[in-house]
């Protein structure tokens, strides 16, 4: 299926309701509103709750509006980063909230959208940005970053095996003359590619264009700061659920919330804790929650899903 052909239906939906454990007054946030799928099922279980919409992409925002109109009393709409999760909260006047949702990744009307540069099968002008108000583009990652550093995040971000010769060969193409288009870019990397390589199921550029998205968005960076920014500002009882669809990601969250989970940090030989951390979650989830058969046929994209649940501890 190709990378435009995705269904829209919100990836593990049912279990992110369950993962909430939804109270009709609380106060929710959804932190990667993309089509609202997720959102609606969160507002529709609210009374006096209220839910927080948040997206970097306006786009998401203005959809939003005819998306969840009949509940609009009940939905605050906010354009910015999730790892800005502190701001957007202290700007709201809230302390905290009683439980979060993060689907991390590029939204599938980001990848529908054949002008915005995040797929590979469209010929589009190199942008890639989630928020269109950001200053880095995929252009100035193309164009002007070392080849190291390409190298360093096609092989990182891409975990592409082929990372030394595509950096070689971008270098190479746009001292000739700059590269403009997404479809340009697909053709330099196929031709810096084996043969074998070419006949694979997975399309040559996919993982580069993952690595370059990646690098554009800052998406690993905001990860690591929405983990260590939510857990604080969780209420006792409150629940975080992350959704994370490549390996790097889910990573970061897995340590993350280990680290909060764990609490103390003292050297396993101290006799006693000087640290005086106690944890301040307790997992849900020991093992990631994915996708069963019935949806992967219904939305191949949530094949590689994870889903990550903690529960904020309460104090004792």
């Amino acid at each position: 299926m190709s990378e435009t052909g995705f269904s829209h239906k919100p990836v593990l939906l049912p279990e992110c309701i369950e993962a909430l454990n939804i109270k009709p007054e609380g106060v929710y946030l959804d932190g990667t509103l993309g089509r609202a799928g997720h959102s609606r099922e969160i507002v529709k279980r609210l009374t006096s709750g209220r839910l927080i919409c948040v997206d970097r992409d306006q786009a998401a925002l203005d959809a939003a509006e005819e998306r969840l109109a009949q509940w609009r009393d009940k939905v605050t709409l906010v354009h910015s980063n999730f790892c800005e999760l502190d701001a957007i909260l202290d700007g709201l006047g809230l302390e905290g909230v009683d439980g979060m949702l993060f689907d991390l990744g590029v939204s599938s009307p980001q990848l529908d959208d054949g002008s915005r540069g995040f797929s590979y099968m469209a010929d589009a002008p190199l942008d890639m940005r989630m928020d269109q108000s950001d200053g880095l583009t995929a252009r100035i990652v193309v164009n002007e970053w070392p080849q190291e550093e390409l190298r360093r995040i096609l092989w990182q971000y891409g975990e592409e095996r082929y990372s030394s010769a595509i950096a070689g060969a971008i270098v190479r193409a746009r001292e000739k003359k700059p590269v403009e288009t997404t479809l340009e870019l697909v053709d330099i990397i196929k031709g810096a590619m084996p043969a074998s390589a070419l006949r694979e199921k997975q399309h040559p550029a996919k993982r580069s264009f993952q690595a370059i998205r990646i690098a554009v968005n800052d998406e690993l960076g905001s990860v690591d700061k929405m983990v260590r920014s939510a857990v604080p500002r969780l209420n006792p009882g409150g629940r975080l659920a992350v959704i994370s669809f490549h390996s790097l990601e889910d990573r970061i969250v897995k340590n993350g919330l280990a680290e909060y989970a764990k609490g103390c940090t003292c050297p396993p030989d101290f006799p006693v804790c000087v640290c005086g951390k106690k944890p301040q979650i307790k997992l849900i989830t020991r093992k990631p929650i994915v996708s069963g058969p019935e949806e992967l046929e219904e939305n191949p994209r949530a094949r590689s899903a994870k889903l990550r649940v903690a529960e904020k501890l309460r104090e004792r």
